[in-house]
């Protein structure tokens, strides 16, 4: 039986994190939380199961840890452009733009979200650009056949030649959009390797979030796993 959203803002006062709630309240925000880590939030939103529906009433709430939940129990086939883009504008100076555009969410599922990424990527809003680059991460695990190797070391060039000069939460984005390349094949993973290091240090400042650091994308993309598979892949 479909829940309702005052049944899952139920669930997730149930399982509220007091740690998490007292991090959470470091910093002046205009949503709610009820504290709840990503890993803890996408086993609930899979005990709700799938509802489009639900998950365009839980979009509306002020609860951070609801809106999060709507973002991954949305129905891919049901979402429209016109969604997307009313969404992005609504992602909180970016704060659900991570979850929005991977994480196995709903957006990188929908028949669009190449495109979408493609045109994003070229947009004068800041979280659009960081949006795109995220979903180029996610996309990277499928085999979209616009989505080639030629197009793909467009992408490692570009991002080459214009992170320094990027907003600071695009360029986190490029990094991870570089490391999804990378991990795609033999050739695109040696393209990649070469553009990190000719980037260099990519500064993100976290705050005083202890929690979160810089990926080491060239830790990731040199990897003894990746080695092995791309040797069994000749």
């Amino acid at each position: 039986m479909a829940m309702t959203k005052t049944q899952v803002l139920a669930l997730l006062k149930e399982n509220q994190d007091e740690r998490g709630i007292s991090h959470w309240k470091k910093k002046p925000r205009t949503l709610k939380s009820f504290g709840i880590g990503l890993t803890k939030l996408r086993k609930l939103a899979k005990q709700i199961g799938k509802d489009h529906k639900l998950a365009r009433q839980l979009w509306k709430s002020n609860v951070y840890n609801a809106k999060v939940v709507g973002l991954l129990i949305g129905d891919p086939k049901q979402v429209t452009r016109e969604q997307a883009e009313k969404q992005v504008e609504e992602l909180n100076a970016g704060l659900l733009s991570h979850v929005f555009a991977s994480c196995n969410a709903t957006l990188a599922k929908t028949p669009f979200a190449f495109e979408l990424a493609c045109e994003w990527m070229e947009s004068k809003d800041e979280v659009r650009r960081r949006c795109a680059y995220t979903l180029f991460y996610e996309l990277s695990k499928k085999n979209i056949k616009a989505m080639d190797d030629a197009f793909l070391l467009g992408r490692i060039a570009h991002i080459q030649k214009t992170i320094h000069g990027e907003e600071m939460w695009v360029r986190e984005a490029m990094t991870g959009a570089l490391m999804g390349i990378g991990k795609r094949n033999k050739k695109l993973n040696a393209a990649a390797i070469k553009a990190v290091k000719a980037i260099g240090l990519v500064d993100v400042d976290y705050g005083d979030d202890n929690s979160c650091e810089p990926v080491d994308v060239l830790k990731h993309l040199t990897s003894d796993y990746l080695k092995q598979k791309f040797a069994k892949a000749k």
